[in-house]
């Protein structure tokens, strides 16, 4: 006695069916890729390590080493104590919102660096470099309103200054107007 089975005939196209996806989706042998090739190099201006030094009598000595990349600019703030200790002022002074004052509202002193370079394909930088800097020097008498203010008498320089120097660790030197040197070091 044998068995027989009888399918219907509706399961049989199912499992066909189910079979030919299934054979579909079966992803194709992998092929090699094609080659990339590079058409372009990374650019020759940065990032660049910047040292600046300020080396000042009237405004003291600061430096700072930083990162950044030609188009790029940066601001360096030194605020420092000068050597006769902050100059206390009276709040109503005249352009007190504008000087460098500690916790206290006394006014220190403070330099300021705006520095901007952009670096040729040559290694050259072009750079831009906004100096300012105040300090107290003492007290004066001001009124204001009819009010008589003991005010700080201060000292400030601003300087725009342009030049190009190398970006292979040598350092370029300059001299300010109030006799102040600010040298620059700039290395890939």
């Amino acid at each position: 006695m044998g068995i027989s089975v009888k399918l219907p005939a509706v399961s049989v196209v199912t499992s066909l069916a189910c079979a030919a996806f299934v054979l579909a989706a079966t992803p194709a042998p992998a092929r090699a890729a094609t080659p990339i090739t590079v058409t372009s190099q990374a650019p020759t201006d940065g990032p660049i390590r910047y040292t600046v030094k300020v080396t000042s009598k009237q405004f003291g000595n600061s430096q700072e080493t930083r990162t950044i990349r030609s188009g790029e600019s940066d601001d360096f703030t030194w605020k420092t104590v000068p050597p006769g200790g902050p100059v206390a002022a009276d709040g109503d002074c005249p352009n007190m919102s504008s000087l460098p004052v500690d916790t206290n509202g006394a006014m220190i002193r403070q330099t300021q660096i705006r520095f901007a370079p952009v670096v040729a394909k040559d290694g050259t930088a072009t750079v831009q470099m906004n100096f300012q800097a105040q300090t107290p020097k003492g007290t004066k008498t001001v009124t204001n309103n009819g009010k008589s203010l003991k005010c700080p008498n201060y000292t400030s320089v601003s300087q725009v200054l342009r030049f190009t120097m190398p970006t292979n660790g040598s350092t370029k030197t300059l001299t300010l107007s109030d006799g102040s040197q600010v040298s620059i070091t700039a290395k890939r």
